[in-house]
């Protein structure tokens, strides 16, 4: 089987190609929201308070919503959360550098990579340029760079535990140094990236840009039943939640409940900005929207009390090579549905009450689904579910799919649990009889 013969995982690689960064994802997103006939808004405008389907971007995070056409000031929202960014490296304000006529590109650490995966690999630079005026552009190079491995001849001891040291080992290479009558479009990077997008260097006022893997996502195994690529983390919930909103949009204009989707930016580097989770972007949101039904703070009061967020991130399917960092009696496995995370240390929302509304939802969508929880001797990561739940007050599930890999260039999953979770995500946003 090919990917084309899937035309849901075909969809899904062609989200994930469109998005190597979160303004990118934020850009493909609006604009199948913009084909599917969901209204742009700008949050310096007067927002329409009549039902429709809209959404706003901000940066690299996009929330768009149904307004039922029965909406009142005190309707509850049902939400899918995600996140549109994963671990990388940045480009530095002064990024051109090099030794011994290589040239190499200045970078830091975003969120938590594992380094060694980047190592070899053919990856390009991808972002957003902002002029002096403000104006942005988004931009991408194809494979331009590569972070090279010491060869084991040089390092006899390499497989018996390789140390990175990110300020030292992890710059990437980018060409040659200029030699006499050879000019290098690398010698200044940020010139070359403005000349992508029809700018000048000297156009170029700020810019925010990433390195991601330039490897297409692919069916792997005998039985093409796995699925490998770069980003699922967490590009598979911003797909499955995007998709699920797009899908049930016709259902959810006469929903008993406002269906929004809000995928944030910057989780992996603790989600404290106005695109994070942990800033205002979702509250503002949800505000104008009561405010333009005639509400007023009880109203919201009442709308929060009776409403859910999904949270929806990757989690860890059992490694067959280390199954003694996993939970003894816990084993999620590939193609068994996606994963209800549970934490008693609250590092993911869900409770008891958040559990039965998962299995309702996946029970509608006729798709199984794995409980997930950490080995007691393994720090547990956390998601925007107990950020978003302390922030608003509204009760939150954490859910996901099942990686091996995670924060890997190239992560894994089975070929069957993207639409799984995009099922039970539709499922959650219209459901049929919702536990309250």
């Amino acid at each position: 089987m090919t990917l084309d013969q899937n035309p849901h995982l075909s969809d899904f690689a062609s989200f994930i190609t469109a998005s190597p960064t979160s303004y990118h994802a934020a850009a493909e997103a609006a604009r199948r929201l913009e084909a599917a006939g969901f209204d742009a808004l700008d949050e310096r405008d007067a927002w329409p308070t009549t039902p429709g389907r809209r959404f706003v971007v901000r940066d690299g995070a996009v929330i768009a919503w149904v307004q039922p056409r029965a909406a009142t000031r005190t309707t509850p929202f049902r939400i899918v959360g995600a996140h549109t960014d994963s671990p990388s490296f940045k480009l530095k304000p002064n990024p051109d550098t090099g030794a011994f006529g290589w040239q190499q590109a200045g970078v830091e650490v975003y969120g938590g990579p594992l380094y060694n995966s980047w190592l070899d690999r053919d990856l390009e630079f991808a972002g957003r340029l902002v002029t002096r005026d403000g104006d942005v552009r988004l931009v991408r190079t194809g494979p331009v760079l590569r972070i090279p491995q010491l060869a084991v001849h040089l390092d006899r001891g390499v497989n018996d535990g390789l140390a990175l040291d990110p300020q030292r080992h992890l710059h990437p290479i980018v060409g040659l140094s200029p030699v006499a009558g050879r000019a290098s479009r690398g010698d200044d990077i940020l010139a070359a990236l403005a000349s992508l997008v029809g700018l000048d260097r000297d156009d170029v006022a700020g810019h925010d840009v990433l390195v991601a893997d330039t490897a297409a996502p692919q069916l792997i195994g005998f039985d093409d039943e796995l699925f490998a690529s770069g980003r699922m983390d967490n590009l598979s919930s911003v797909h499955a939640g995007l998709i699920a909103l797009i899908a049930g949009a016709d259902a959810l204009d006469d929903a008993a409940d406002i269906a929004v989707f809000a995928a944030f930016d910057h989780e992996e580097v603790g989600s404290e900005s106005p695109s994070g989770a942990g800033g205002p972007f979702l509250a503002d949101v949800l505000a104008r929207i009561g405010l333009g039904l005639g509400g007023d703070e009880s109203d919201r009061m009442r709308s929060f009390a009776g409403s859910w967020l999904l949270s929806s991130d990757a989690g860890h399917v059992v490694h067959p090579n280390y199954p003694e960092r996993h939970d003894p009696a816990n084993h999620p496995l590939p193609n068994r549905g996606p994963l209800l995370k549970i934490n008693a240390k609250q590092r993911y929302a869900t409770d008891g009450v958040g559990a039965a509304e998962w299995a309702r939802a996946c029970g509608q969508a006729g798709v199984p689904f794995q409980p997930f929880v950490s080995n007691n001797a393994v720090p547990c990561g956390s998601t925007i579910g107990p950020i978003s739940a302390t922030r608003l007050g509204i009760r939150t599930i954490d859910v996901g799919l099942g990686l091996l890999s995670m924060h890997s260039a190239r992560e894994l999953c089975g070929a069957d649990d993207p639409a799984m979770l995009t099922k039970a995500a539709g499922a959650f946003l219209a459901p049929e009889d919702s536990v309250q």
